[in-house]
């Protein structure tokens, strides 16, 4: 429906807009200046139509009607400048700019000639280059060869397959060039801005090989052109023998080809407009040779041309040295032998001892071309497939089969070059329907691209498809089965076989596509090397950005070297029938991604996807890359699964190591709906237990550069989770996001970099808060989407608490810890994080240790099992540890956990610690005492800075010299810990108990009078964390890591310090300890 504008003028009662000293030029810039390359920039397109003002700034919006918005022009300009743009820009063509700079370091002295708007229309601009690069090799040097060994039924099908093919792809290929302005880079800027720069870049880089040996392919046929048809005596090497011919053609073509390669590349580099300039009559030698070929068929009606072919018995013979098809002749009343004799007898007496075959059959003379009316047609409806080396015969004629036919290869027979079956014929055949590309490469000259591409497009594969449908039936009809078998014309002298079908001379044909074959040569050579440097200027692919640099007019010469070096193998390949299918695969490969990118757009429905083209449907695209596919296995599956394992190294190579672009393409959408969809599925329920696996909130510190404080915390990340599962690293900036966004996006870059080298792999989100405790429990609640969210969350523990002037980081890890409980999510604290393993580590013999204190739902026996999977943890073994108290029959537990692993399917050794209950010791009391002391001292005392580190250093070292002697206390008594247990040492055990407990009632009245204040919950808090801690250190001291249940926060806050002195107690003289608290679920389960 059209929109219809109404433009109503403003005054301005201090100034008008025609006063305003406007300038509108370079407004569409192509590419940054400081770029290397035109496509360094973000997009290679010209596209910004806000931010992109820089030569508007000296503008001056002082009217008054826009007084509201004065102060957003500099970024947002007004309708009417924008309006003016777009109707000054012009699409300039690919190598303009270039040309330009070169006009620039001329001189001033020579005036720059201006650039001239694209001029040219439909029929010029894309019809005609189509149909000349559809339009070639094929169609003079196989099509006859096809059709005679295919049949007209299967040739037909051929025909129907591949044209439906490229007329599919031609429609995808429309919608897409219609989808916006197409700058100069034709098929490679489709494919790459709709599926990005690694499909981009893969399938480029195959069309690019693909048109390379295209060029291979017209110079091969040009070579077999000249020298079977127009002058074979120019051939180098020669075959004494029969069965040498083959190797010395293929010799003669990797020579002369080579030869025909260097001058043709030669002729590129000098100039391409020479090319240019010679293209159409190159386009009127294709036109005049089909025209030729209709005048021969219509004149076949009613006067067949005389083209004799001799056959002995049904067998095809090559006339090339008789001229009578005749085994003797009558001269002078004398019998006298035939040239035809001399070649199957040992001499030219009548008694003379002949081959078997000759001596046992005839010699018939029929015509090669019976004409239309002839019903020959009947005779070429299906095909004579056969193995390399096979007879070309007639069938409807009388033979009587030799006995010995060991000689028959040294006889001149036709017979086949190669072994044929249907699905080579298509590989054969499919280059003679390429070259749709043509017109859309051209985007850039052409005046209205978005309506000349489809209607130019489609128009030539139309009539290239009527005169391939139209040759198939026409040359069945009109050529005698035989013939059309010949590939090289041996049975009509050498002559062309489709040459001898035309009118008015078999020359026009050898000539026409002798110069068709030169042109398409040539076009190759011209295209492959710009498509090249289009895929090194944008970046994509690292070491290809040598062959962006060219000669100062744009023309890349480095390219074109490395074109005719690819060239070459084709070349020295040798057989056109070898080449045609490799190239077959990468155009196949390069029309099945054009079907999937315009597939891909319509059923993602992006905003951006509107073509004017309206005939397409993603059905059509789908069937058309089915059917891209399908010829690419039907051709030649292995040279399809070389083809796509070229494409996908570059994809990989691309992806790792290629330049980052966002382009806008099908695929990023693709994958926005893929993880919407799962995310809406994760949703419905939560995961199963068997599912359950850490999905990580790693919480960093950053310094004051805003560098990660403990990279190694990302390292243990990546050995914990091994690239599966969800990984999201976070830390909080104090202050406000308008004050702070700068600092932001630089500790994200600088995580995101950290990422990169511990390879953790996951997402990075830094957030400014107005204090740390509120930004760490914004992610701890909002991080995530939907389904898509962390279960667990990893911290380093904060080692300088106790030095810390300021008593918030111990209270905002603490209120972390609550904030996980409450979100029933599991914690991982790490303690000196700095000592663990790098990525780059391999530990040795030695163990992994849990302390299963109580059952948090399993995650501390999980988390062993998949650190193991890395190779940093592979080689330690799992131990663990539980904790049996006075009540508990620890010979029964060790069994039942031992069970318990074995339906776990978890490896490990089971030890059973039994805890005595035992009087409180002096350590402990005096230990609870100091922290006491130490707690009330602070929050009494206004302490300076120096004064406070001085206080927590003398606490710290009371504390360290106290723990040494109740180590050397430990080591004269270590009957306090048992591993077995039996009906006798209970017995002991009890009586000993209840003597300590009378004595440790006595021992009340002998406590120091300071502990008799003391709090008497922090006293036996105190004693568990000492008790435990002897426990671990003395069995876990040496072990590669320490896991051990972590206690949970008082529900009084006023007891915060002493739950961080606890925690203190609890892991001294361990190194390496992770602290797990569970989320309130079972995350592992025997049940398969």
């Amino acid at each position: 429906m059209p929109t219809n504008f109404t433009v109503v003028p403003v005054k301005d009662g201090r100034k008008s807009r025609e006063d305003d000293d406007v300038d509108d030029n370079n407004v569409f810039r192509e590419e940054d200046e400081d770029a290397p390359f035109p496509g360094d920039g973000m997009p290679k397109e010209s596209s910004p139509f806000i931010n992109n003002t820089d030569n508007d700034k000296g503008n001056l919006y002082d009217g008054k009607n826009m007084a509201l918005f004065e102060e957003e022009m500099d970024s947002n300009p007004m309708v009417s400048s924008l309006l003016n743009k777009l109707a000054n820009y012009t699409n300039l063509t690919q190598g303009v700019k270039e040309h330009e700079e070169a006009d620039d370091d001329e001189g001033p002295a020579k005036t720059k000639k201006p650039v001239k708007s694209p001029a040219l229309g439909t029929l010029i601009g894309v019809y005609l280059p189509c149909l000349q690069n559809i339009l070639g090799v094929i169609l003079f040097l196989r099509l006859t060869w096809i059709v005679g060994t295919a049949g007209i039924m299967e040739s037909l099908a051929i025909v129907v397959m591949t044209c439906s093919c490229t007329m599919l792809t031609a429609i995808s290929m429309s919608a897409i060039a219609t989808n916006g302005v197409v700058p100069a880079g034709g098929s490679y800027y489709m494919i790459s801005r709709s599926l990005g720069p690694e499909f981009g870049g893969a399938v480029g880089l195959c069309f690019y090989l693909g048109t390379t040996f295209a060029g291979s392919m017209y110079i091969l046929g040009t070579i077999e052109i000249l020298l079977t048809y127009i002058v074979p005596s120019a051939a180098i090497f020669k075959a004494e023998k029969k069965e040498d011919e083959a190797e010395a053609l293929l010799n003669n073509m990797r020579v002369y080809g080579t030869c025909c390669l260097t001058l043709m590349s030669l002729v590129v580099f000098v100039g391409v407009k020479y090319v240019n300039k010679l293209a159409l009559v190159f386009l009127a030698c294709v036109i005049l040779s089909i025209l030729a070929i209709y005048a021969g068929v219509i004149k076949t009606a009613f006067e067949p041309p005389d083209f004799p072919i001799c056959l002995l018995g049904n067998r095809t013979l090559q006339n090339h040295n008789f001229d009578q098809c005749l085994k003797t002749m009558e001269v002078g009343n004398v019998t006298v032998t035939t040239k035809l004799w001399s070649l199957f007898c040992d001499s030219p007496d009548l008694n003379a001892t002949c081959n078997e075959y000759f001596t046992l059959n005839n010699v018939t003379v029929i015509q090669g071309i019976p004409g239309l009316t002839s019903g020959v047609i009947r005779d070429n409806i299906w095909g004579d497939y056969g193995p390399n080396g096979m007879l070309v015969e007639n069938k409807h004629q009388a033979s009587e089969p030799a006995a010995d036919t060991s000689q028959d290869i040294y006889m001149p027979y036709v017979a086949n070059d190669i072994t044929t079956f249907f699905t080579l014929l298509v590989g054969i055949y499919f280059p003679s329907v390429t070259g749709i590309m043509a017109g859309s490469n051209r985007s850039g000259d052409l005046r209205d691209a978005q309506k000349s591409i489809p209607i130019g497009t489609i128009m030539a594969i139309a009539t290239t498809t009527f005169i391939y449908i139209s040759s198939v039936i026409l040359f069945g009809a009109c050529i005698e089965g035989v013939v059309l078998r010949d590939k090289f014309g041996d049975s009509v002298k050498g002559n062309l076989v489709i040459g001898i079908l035309a009118w008015p001379s078999p020359w026009v044909i050898v000539i026409g596509s002798f110069f068709s074959c030169c042109g398409a040569g040539l076009q190759s050579l011209t295209g492959a090397p710009r498509l090249l440097q289009a895929i090194a200027r944008d970046g994509i692919v690292p070491f290809l950005q040598v062959f962006g640099h060219g000669k100062a007019n744009g023309e890349p010469t480095w390219a074109l070297l490395l074109t005719g070096g690819i060239c070459e193998i084709g070349i020295l390949i040798a057989s056109l029938d070898a080449v045609a299918p490799i190239l077959s695969m990468f155009f196949l490969m390069c029309y099945l991604f054009v079907n999937l990118a315009c597939a891909l757009q319509t059923l993602l429905r992006t905003p951006n996807w509107r073509p004017r083209f309206k005939f397409y449907h993603w059905a059509l695209s789908f069937l058309g890359a089915s059917l891209c596919l399908s010829l690419m296995f039907i051709s030649s599956w292995y040279y399809a699964l070389v083809a796509m394992l070229i494409a996908g190294c570059i994809y990989k190579y691309i992806e790792y190591r290629g330049a980052e672009k966002e382009w806008g393409d099908g695929i990023n959408g693709l994958s926005l709906n893929a993880a919407r969809y799962a995310l809406i599925r994760l949703e419905e329920a939560p995961p199963h237990t068997k599912n359950w696996r850490p999905q990580m909130l790693l919480l960093l510190n950053l310094d004051s550069d805003h560098a990660v404080k403990h990279p190694r915390l990302l390292s243990f990340c990546t050995q914990l989770k091994a690239g599966k599962g969800l990984t999201i690293v976070g830390s909080v900036l104090e202050g406000t996001y308008m004050t702070k966004e700068a600092e932001v996006k630089k500790a994200e870059q600088n995580i995101k970099s950290s990422m990169t080298t511990e390879r953790t792999k996951g997402f990075c989100h830094v957030v400014a808060s107005s204090n740390l405790r509120d930004g760490f429990s914004h992610l701890i609640q909002t991080a995530g989407l939907g389904g898509m969210k962390h279960n667990t969350v990893l911290m380093a523990w904060p080692g300088t608490w106790k030095q810390s002037n300021d008593p918030v980081s111990w209270k905002n890890f603490i209120e972390t810890v609550r904030e996980t409980t409450a979100a029933h999510q599991a914690l991982l604290v790490a303690k000196n994080v700095d000592s663990f393993p790098t990525n780059a580590d391999r530990l040795g013999q030695g163990t992994i240790d849990v302390w299963w204190v109580v059952h948090d739902g399993g995650l501390l026996m999980l988390l062993p099992f998949l650190l193991r999977q890395h190779k940093v943890w592979r080689k330690c073994k799992m131990r663990i540890f539980t904790v049996a108290n006075m009540d508990d029959n620890s010979i029964q537990m060790k069994k039942d956990l031992q069970m318990f692993l074995y339906h776990l399917r978890l490896d490990a050794e089971v030890e059973v610690v039994e805890m005595h209950d035992s009087d409180i010791s002096a350590f402990t009391y005096e230990k609870t005492l100091v922290m006491e002391q130490r707690s009330q001292m602070l929050k009494q005392m206004q302490l300076s800075r120096t004064e406070r580190e001085r206080e927590a250093q003398l606490i710290h070292d009371r504390n360290t010299a106290s723990h040494a002697a109740l180590n050397d206390k430990a080591d004269a008594g270590p009957d306090r810990v048992h591993m077995t247990w039996t009906k006798d040492k209970f017995l002991t055990e009890r009586n000993r108990n209840r003597a300590e407990a009378s004595m440790g009632v006595r021992d009340i009245f002998n406590m120091k009078p300071e502990w008799e204040s003391l709090n008497q919950s922090n006293v036996r808090r105190m004693h568990t964390a000492v008790k435990l801690n002897e426990v671990v250190v003395n069995k876990s001291q040496g072990a590669h890591l320490v896991l051990l249940n972590m206690p949970g926060p008082p529900k009084n806050r006023g007891g915060d310090e002493n739950y961080m002195e606890f925690l203190e107690v609890l892991l001294e003289g361990l190194n390496r300890v992770l602290l797990v608290r569970g989320g309130g679920r079972e995350v592992i389960t025997i049940y398969s």
